[in-house]
């Protein structure tokens, strides 16, 4: 099977750009393909996303559902769960660890949805 080549025409637009122009317009259009997926990836988040960053932080993966579980339940997923052990433990000054078994175990959670419904992320 033979393609018609038509290479040519379709790049014609392009001929008449200096490198400096090919370089802007690649970067421009690479910029519209991977701009919805970095959206997508900061507005959007799930359960397994937080327990996984959870893990990350330290804390085993019993503790990290106890705390995506409670995030979940309250409102504060969309935060992110491990951004709600950080605020609160930069608020109350615990170690990270300190403040995310706290919440895994129930305690301080009024405390932490309190820090995100005054409006402040």
């Amino acid at each position: 099977m033979k393609r018609p080549d038509d290479y040519d025409k379709r790049g014609a637009h392009l001929k008449e750009l200096s490198d400096e122009q090919l370089h802007q317009r690649f970067w421009s259009l690479v910029g519209q393909l991977t701009d919805p997926l970095l959206a997508t990836g900061r507005e959007n988040t799930s359960p397994a996303i937080e327990r996984s960053v959870l893990l990350r932080m330290g804390f085993s993966s019993l503790e990290a559902k106890a705390i995506t579980d409670m995030c979940l339940e309250r409102g504060l997923l969309s935060h992110g769960a491990g951004h709600v052990v950080y605020k609160l433990s930069r608020e109350r000054q615990l170690p990270l660890r300190e403040a995310g078994l706290a919440l895994s175990r129930g305690e301080l959670v009024d405390e932490a949805v309190a820090l995100f419904k005054e409006g402040s992320k």
